[in-house]
């Protein structure tokens, strides 16, 4: 078992080689400059992940199932990956406590699954996020996000009070991050109402003496700028009005004596111009670093020259997506920094056609399917597909692949209409997006992690090999951790599985759980002769969340027959299709024990039938010699090679739960147990090295009435998800056509996993239900070296029969 703190620095490395991507610095003045010497380290080192999740819909009725595709991908080049192998996704409520979890297996770079919704939730917007354990050592404003609408229809709505308040959250943002006196600056600024969108809050900046020193109105989805220049010795607030002509003051940023501001304009000759003034009189010169997603892009030096400095760069240089611009001072310490847009033309184009003419109910519907990237060339593509009824209740889908990995993964909080920065094509664009660099600009990581001279230990390591189990050894009188201990996790069955660890001087401990599939029951054992000691397993689930807020859930009464329209349906899947509904598709796993192939095998059914166990090991069992002496039973292991027993105690297991006193191992009962293994050599098991292995499998592998001992550990626990299969009728004969099970279905169709060829080609077909009217279809793919696409299309079906 590696440590619990072993570091990525051994796997990022030969990750990013893996991309094949190399990062050409374009170092004006200083080409080995240190900073962007720590940055490069510090991606190399803290690799970052990136997680997208399509839901078949965003909306839905409890005793629904929500099926969802995982894409995962590296944060910088959004190339599919195969490093962490499990992914936690939860389904939190407003107060941000989670109603549903559940772990899914990732495998090249995706996975997939589906949550019921049980008929308990309450009515309500929820959130669904997903992770790694590795992403665990960021911030989870770094984790997938998607909220949606879940409304039961078995019980009745408890809307809240909607209160008639002026609670608009008003911030402003000061270009590069300060504001300085006597210096002009751009400031930005957003206003956002109680549903999470912007509103037109028109306002003024006034001083302390209420003279009025600018006026400005946002200019799209509650943002805009305008041009301030704070002067010494003045104190600034700001008085906006709402549509109703109610006002209301908000705070305006403090202004500093002294510090850096900075200014990105465009150039002309697709370059930007970065102006960096300081407030003091100093010629020392000021650094600029540009990177997209932590890959260095420029790294400049330029002296102060009467307090300014400019600098130039390349727009075609940068990275598709989100660029940081951040200016040093001449000790290092970043002292302004923002962010810029670069509309992506690397791109997948999904185009999907439908061949098969008009549509009526219980009528095969055939889609071509085609994808290439922006030249036209085919791009081989693993799409995710769902299908599903238009009605007053399913919103308009926004947000897709493309605008999650570009953009919204790499700002934080919710951002309106995403989809407009990346397709709309009025001149307002270029300004709309840049307001939106200045209002919800951030960083993956904080400098001063990046700069400091030793890198902290993470707390998780990516899975690369399967689910950790982790738990905490303590003192139980005292409560303190306890290093050294050497602690066991079985998992009782026929299928015999035993994980060991030892904990670190933090009286930490994990084991690691391959092929680990469904709900267990799992028995965690310290050493007997620790009995002081206590162990406890840990949540594997983030207990840490984003700042993110859901808006007040309301529920229309007008929306009261579409809700029926969509419940009844739920129903009738439920009643008639339960059986389709539970179909699992249950991965092979390995039935080998962990220890592999015995040296020794026994089915006790082959030889004479004793009693007792002692017999057993007399009579037909050489390799096991069991004696009994004054303090009890002694059991040794024949170590073949040697041709010798050998003087430690050996490994004893039933059904893969360790038994520690002997006495207890010679009073199983034989004719419990259906075979007998023995392993005749030292064997090592994590951490601890055995002298030999006893394994006893029962009949059942349900330990046969053995009760382990009162202080182990035993817990229900729930391994990674076992995929359930998509479930849809097919119409392909008359009988089948002609059945009078109603099929009132409005999720058509739903796949993770569509592949195109090498020729960009795929075809998809289902059968439409008994539901007539209008469908969507929506696609969303990855190609491997990462253009991502995504499309929507919609096709009508009609009631009358051909």
């Amino acid at each position: 078992m590696n440590s619990i703190k072993r570091p990525l620095q051994a796997i990022a490395p030969l990750l990013l080689l893996t991309l094949g991507m190399t990062i050409t610095a374009l170092a004006q003045n200083e080409p080995q400059n240190p900073i962007q010497q720590q940055l490069e380290a510090y991606r190399s080192r803290m690799l970052q992940e990136k997680l997208f999740i399509h839901t078949d819909r965003s909306f839905y009725v409890a005793g629904e199932l929500l099926w969802f595709k995982i894409n995962y991908v590296d944060g910088t080049f959004h190339r599919p990956l195969s490093l962490s192998r499990v992914a936690y996704l939860e389904v939190l409520d407003k107060d941000s406590r989670p109603v549903l979890q559940t772990k899914v297996a990732l495998a090249e770079g995706a996975g997939n699954g589906s949550l019921f919704l049980p008929t308990t939730l309450p009515s309500g917007h929820y959130l669904l996020r997903g992770y790694t354990n590795w992403m665990k050592n960021f911030s989870p404003d770094y984790f997938f996000e998607k909220p949606v609408t879940i409304v039961n229809s078995f019980r009745k709505l408890e809307l809240p009070v909607l209160k008639d308040t002026l609670a608009y959250d008003v911030q402003f943002f000061p270009e590069g991050g300060n504001l300085v006196q006597n210096l002009s600056s751009t400031v930005a600024f957003k206003a956002v109402g109680g549903d999470g969108k912007g509103v037109d809050l028109p306002g003024v900046i006034l001083d302390q003496r209420n003279d009025t020193v600018v006026r400005f109105r946002p200019f799209r989805f509650g943002m805009g700028r305008f041009t301030f220049t704070p002067a010494e010795g003045k104190q600034y607030r700001a008085v906006l009005t709402d549509a109703r002509g109610r006002t209301f003051t908000r705070p305006f940023p403090p202004v500093q004596a002294q510090g850096y501001t900075m200014r990105v304009e465009e150039a002309g000759n697709e370059q930007l111009r970065v102006t960096v003034h300081s407030a003091t009189a100093a010629s020392a010169p000021v650094f600029l670093l540009v990177h997209t997603r932590l890959a260095a892009i420029q790294a400049d030096q330029q002296p102060l020259r009467d307090n300014t400095a400019t600098f130039t760069i390349s727009k075609k240089s940068l990275g598709e997506g989100i660029s940081h611009l951040t200016v040093f001072d001449a000790s290092r310490k970043p002292v302004c920094e923002r962010l810029y847009f670069k509309r992506p033309e690397r791109r997948l184009t999904i185009d999907a056609r439908i061949t098969s003419g008009a549509l009526s109910t219980r009528e095969k519907a055939v889609f071509e399917i085609t994808t290439q990237d922006e030249t036209g060339k085919p791009a081989q593509t693993d799409l995710s597909v769902a299908v599903y009824q238009l009605d007053s209740l399913a919103s308009t889908e926004s947000g897709n692949i493309m605008t999650h990995l570009l953009l919204t993964s790499d700002l934080r909080g919710t951002i309106e209409s995403p989809d407009y920065y990346f397709t709309a094509t009025s001149p307002d664009v270029p300004e709309a997006t840049d307001n939106l660099m200045l209002t919800q600009g951030w960083r993956r990581f904080g400098w001063e992690t990046v700069l400091q001279p030793n890198p902290l230990t993470e707390d998780y390591v990516a899975e690369v090999n399967g689910h950790f189990i982790r738990g905490k050894v303590v003192d139980g009188a005292t409560g303190r951790p306890v290093k050294g201990t050497n602690a066991y996790l079985s998992v009782p069955g026929k299928h015999i599985l035993l994980y060991a660890s030892r904990s670190d001087a933090n009286g930490r401990i994990q084991f690691e759980m391959k092929e680990f599939f469904g709900p267990k029951d799992l028995v965690a054992y310290l050493n007997p002769r620790d009995s002081l000691y206590r162990l406890a397993l840990q949540n594997p689930f983030f207990e840490r969340y984003s700042a993110s807020r859901l808006p007040v859930f309301d529920f229309p009464a007008s929306l009261k027959e579409p809700l029926l329209a969509r419940s009844i349906p739920m129903q009738v899947q439920n009643a008639y299709y339960r059986e389709n509904l539970v179909r699992y598709h249950y991965p092979r796993v390995d039935s080998i024990p962990f220890y592999g192939s015995a040296d020794e095998k026994y089915r006790l059914d082959d030889y004479t039938r004793f009693p007792v166990m002692e017999e057993v090991f007399r009579e037909y069992v050489p390799g096991v010699m069991a004696r009994k002496r004054r303090n009890g039973y002694t059991i040794s292991v024949l170590n073949t090679p040697q041709k010798e027993f050998m003087s430690g105690q050996p490994l004893v297991l039933l059904d893969g739960v360790p038994v520690f006193d002997m006495d207890n191992v010679m009073a199983i009962d034989p004719r419990k147990v259906q075979k007998l293994e023995v392993m005749t050599r030292h064997y090592i098991v994590g951490p601890m090295v055995f002298d030999g292995i006893i394994s006893f499998t029962t009949y059942k592998g349900d330990l046969a009435s053995y009760r382990p001992d009162a202080k182990a550990l035993l817990a229900d626990y729930e391994g990674l998800q076992i995929p359930r299969d998509f479930y849809a009728p097919r119409y392909d004969t008359p009988q089948q056509s002609n059945s009078r099970l109603p099929d009132l279905r409005t999720l058509l169709y739903w796949t993770p996993s569509l592949k195109t060829n090498a020729q960009g080609k795929a075809q998809l077909d289902f059968y439409t239900s008994d539901q007539a009217g209008r469908f969507r279809i929506v696609l969303n793919g990855i190609a491997a070296d990462g253009r991502a696409g995504s499309q929507q299309g919609a096709f009508e079906v009609s009631s009358v029969i051909k």
